[in-house]
C-alpha cells in the first residue's frame, strides 16, 4: 500500500497542525478579543451563522463519541474521541458567540440541550448513523474537507471572534482531514471487503454533498472539496461517484428521522436535571 504518501499534497499547507483536543492547551484563542459585534455586521445574521456551524460540530461530535468502546482498536478509538472533542470545543465557542451576537444571551448549554430537533440547523450528513467504520471515515473526510475550506475563509471574517475561532479550528480540521484521508486510502487499497465497503460508503455520502456547498455563499468551496475527494479516492484506486443530490436542507430545519433520537440521548440528563452543575 502507498497510504503513507497519499496525504502529503493535501497537508503541506498545514504542517503545524495541532493534533490534540480543542481547549486542552493553555492558549485561549479568544483572549483579549473584543466581543462587540463590529459596525456593519448584522448581529442576527452572525448569530444564525455561528449557530449553524456550532450545530454541525456538536452533532458530528456526538456521532464520533458513539465509537467509544466500539472502534476497531484502542488507537482509533482515542483518535476519533479526540476529533470529537475538537469539534465539541468549536461548538462551545460558536454557541457562545451566537448568543452574544443575536442579543439573546443564550449560552452554550441553552443552545445544545434545550432546543428541539426542528430548531437545529446542522447539515443532514452529520446526523446520519455511523454505519460501519468505512462510512464514518468517508463522512469525516467529506465534512472535514468542507469545514476546513469554510474555516480557512472565515479567518478573514469581519467579526474578530469568528475569525479567531476559525484560525484555531483550521489547525484541528487539517488533522481531521488528514486522518480521514489516510484511512480512506488504507481501506480503499486494502482487502476486497474493505474496498467494497469504501465504495458503498462513498455512494451513501455523495448525495448529501450538495447541501454542504449550498450552505455557503462562496461558490469555490464545492470545487475545492470535490478536488480533495477525487484526489483521495484516486490514491485509493477508487473513483468518487457522481450521484443525484438529495433535496432538502438541515439549514432550513429539515432533518432526517435520525436527529431526534440522537438529541434525546445527548440532551436527556440536562433536561432531567435543568440547572444542575457538576
Amino acid at each position: 500500500m502507498h497510504d503513507d504518501t497519499a496525504y502529503s499534497a493535501l497537508s503541506e499547507e498545514h504542517e503545524d497542525d495541532a493534533r490534540w483536543a480543542y481547549g486542552t492547551g493553555f492558549h485561549d484563542p479568544l483572549h483579549g478579543i473584543d466581543t462587540t459585534v463590529p459596525e456593519g455586521v448584522d448581529g442576527a445574521e452572525l448569530g444564525a451563522y455561528c449557530l449553524a456551524l456550532g450545530d454541525d460540530a456538536l452533532i458530528s461530535a456526538q456521532r464520533l463519541a458513539e465509537w467509544c468502546a466500539r472502534a476497531p482498536d484502542l488507537e482509533e478509538e482515542m483518535a476519533l474521541a479526540n476529533i470529537g472533542l475538537d469539534l465539541l470545543g468549536q461548538a462551545r465557542m460558536l454557541y457562545t458567540r451566537a448568543g452574544q451576537a443575536d442579543g439573546s444571551g443564550r449560552d452554550e448549554d441553552d443552545l445544545a440541550y434545550f432546543r428541539d430537533p426542528a430548531e437545529f440547523r446542522n447539515v443532514r450528513l452529520a446526523e446520519l448513523p455511523n454505519g460501519d467504520f468505512a462510512f464514518t471515515i468517508v463522512r469525516l473526510l467529506a465534512l472535514s474537507a468542507w469545514r476546513l475550506a469554510v474555516f480557512t475563509r472565515l479567518t478573514a471574517s469581519p467579526d474578530p471572534v469568528l475569525a479567531a475561532v476559525a484560525a484555531k479550528g483550521v489547525k484541528e480540521l487539517a488533522y481531521h482531514r488528514q486522518y480521514a484521508a489516510e484511512w480512506a486510502v488504507r481501506l480503499g487499497d486494502g482487502t476486497e471487503e474493505s474496498r467494497r465497503r469504501m465504495v458503498r460508503a462513498m455512494e451513501e455520502v455523495a448525495p448529501y454533498l450538495e447541501e454542504l456547498y449550498a450552505a455557503e455563499t462562496c461558490t469555490t468551496i464545492g470545487e475545492e472539496v470535490e478536488a480533495v475527494l477525487r484526489q483521495v479516492a484516486g490514491e485509493a484506486g477508487l473513483a468518487w461517484p457522481r450521484v443525484r443530490p438529495l433535496p432538502g436542507s438541515g439549514r432550513d430545519g429539515g432533518h432526517t428521522e435520525h436527529l431526534a433520537p440522537l438529541l434525546a440521548e445527548l440532551q436527556g440528563t440536562a433536561r432531567a436535571f435543568p440547572g444542575a452543575a457538576w
